[in-house]
């Protein structure tokens, strides 16, 4: 159980601002995914973070101030279970989700923690797309509604010579059969605390999904920063693949050459500071 502590307090105008705000934000975001899935259209990169995870474009719209607020002249019924009513209007029930995901909420902090702690390593080049594709057909590649840059075989001939260094789980585990023997590591699911690293885009991009399994313990604004970097992350992610995604407004990061591999590395830095940022933020709202 959490150490008791007096709430911030919000008075109806400031909470129903954030949560106006919140929602305009991501409105920006889900309006067009939600256009496409009426019209049965699909985008590799943009719909991409709502298919890969579980959270709901309802759920990521709606408003959560985080654990530790007060909002005044709100009804408990607008909220959901997870709130209780004071005298004055609302708060998250702290202890109540900490007792039923307790566990949960442990397994997500300490590998956090972990990831935070670990050096990072940015030598992968985005190889793991390529290795998705590895020695399939036409048929068999995931995305073949859009062509592959490349002749299978001169793709077949980069992984080849490059390598694969992936450590992450959930991305090797998109490995065609061919390709995993060729992956430095085998990273598991049992794995995963002691070989995520913080210069990884998947799990950088994961944050996304942290966030909104730690909701709502977390604020929506979090969990909205967190999907922004995800989907910054997927579009260098896809733009460094063996796609062909220019007609989609996506040109190409080319990490079969030098000159690529330096841009994809720059920009995985880049992506690695600020995602360092946001799981030190995660972790400081879901204390110990």
């Amino acid at each position: 159980m959490t150490a008791a502590l007096a709430p911030a307090v919000l008075d109806a105008a400031a909470w129903q601002a954030r949560r106006r705000a919140h929602e305009e934000r991501v409105d920006v975001w889900l309006t067009p995914h939600l256009a496409r899935r009426r019209r049965g259209e699909r985008h590799p990169v943009a719909d991409f973070l709502f298919t890969y995870y579980s959270h709901r474009p309802a759920q990521l719209r709606r408003w959560h101030p985080g654990a530790g607020v007060e909002l005044r002249d709100a009804d408990p019924a607008e909220f959901g279970r997870d709130y209780r009513a004071t005298t004055a209007g609302v708060t998250l029930d702290t202890d109540g989700v900490r007792a039923r995901r307790g566990e949960s909420i442990a397994w997500i902090r300490s590998l956090l923690a972990a990831t935070a702690g670990r050096a990072p390593h940015f030598g992968c080049f985005g190889m793991h797309e390529w290795a998705m594709v590895y020695r399939q057909t036409h048929e068999e590649v995931r995305h073949n509604a859009w062509p592959l840059r490349l002749t299978p075989e001169r793709t077949a001939v980069v992984v080849e010579e490059r390598g694969v260094r992936c450590s992450h789980f959930d991305a090797f585990r998109f490995f065609t059969p061919p390709a995993r023997s060729l992956n430095l590591l085998t990273p598991t699911r049992e794995t995963q605390h002691a070989l995520d690293q913080p210069g990884c885009l998947h799990a950088n991009m994961d944050l996304y999904k942290w966030a909104y399994k730690l909701s709502p313990l977390v604020p929506s604004e979090l969990v909205a920063d967190c999907f922004e970097l995800a989907r910054e992350i997927r579009t260098l992610d896809m733009r460094a693949s063996p796609y062909d995604l220019a007609a989609l407004g996506y040109p190409a990061v080319r990490v079969e050459t030098a000159d690529g591999r330096a841009e994809y590395a720059a920009a995985q830095r880049g992506f690695a500071e600020r995602a360092a940022v946001l799981r030190d933020r995660l972790l400081t709202a879901v204390p110990l």
